[in-house]
């Protein structure tokens, strides 16, 4: 189960599979209570394994989040906006709308550029299909030529 380490082939040996082995034995003692705070914290550490494992094992993925919440700060700067939602299914829409523009901003997207390609294609789009659309992989297949809307058609 024991995974190749990326970071541990670029700095040497790596200490958390002896850590990993060190919990393991520490669960399997018979003194240790539920309610001792050793137990809870090596539960704590024991869930947390494979996340570790896949920042181990993978250069591209940062050991932080803080790009995404950065991103995702204009959302909670809104929230006396989304007070006029009216309904569940307006924030619902809103957040859904929300999260396509962070995702665009994340891959480097026009937002602008993005919704109006997409929400003409998306009449075009077999339903099977709908993955195209998402920002990840249009930027891949349709940001070379995307459709413009009738407005800026007319101007040319």
């Amino acid at each position: 189960m024991r995974r190749t380490c990326w970071r541990c082939r670029c700095y040497g040996n790596c200490a958390c599979w002896a850590f990993w082995q060190w919990c393991e034995a520490q669960c399997q003692r018979g003194d240790l209570l539920p309610s001792n705070p050793l137990s809870k914290a090596l539960k704590y550490a024991r869930e947390r394994i494979a996340g570790l494992q896949v920042f181990l094992s993978d250069p591209e993925v940062p050991i932080d989040t803080n790009h995404l919440e950065r991103a995702l700060r204009p959302i909670p700067m809104g929230r006396r906006n989304w007070l006029f939602c009216w309904t569940e299914l307006g924030a619902k829409q809103i957040g859904i709308i929300q999260s396509l523009i962070v995702t665009c901003r994340l891959h480097g997207i026009d937002v602008y550029t993005y919704l109006v390609d997409v929400l003409q294609r998306v009449s075009l789009q077999p339903a099977k299909d709908v993955i195209e659309l998402t920002p990840r992989v249009w930027k891949d297949k349709f940001s070379h030529a995307p459709m413009k809307s009738d407005i800026a058609l007319a101007e040319q």
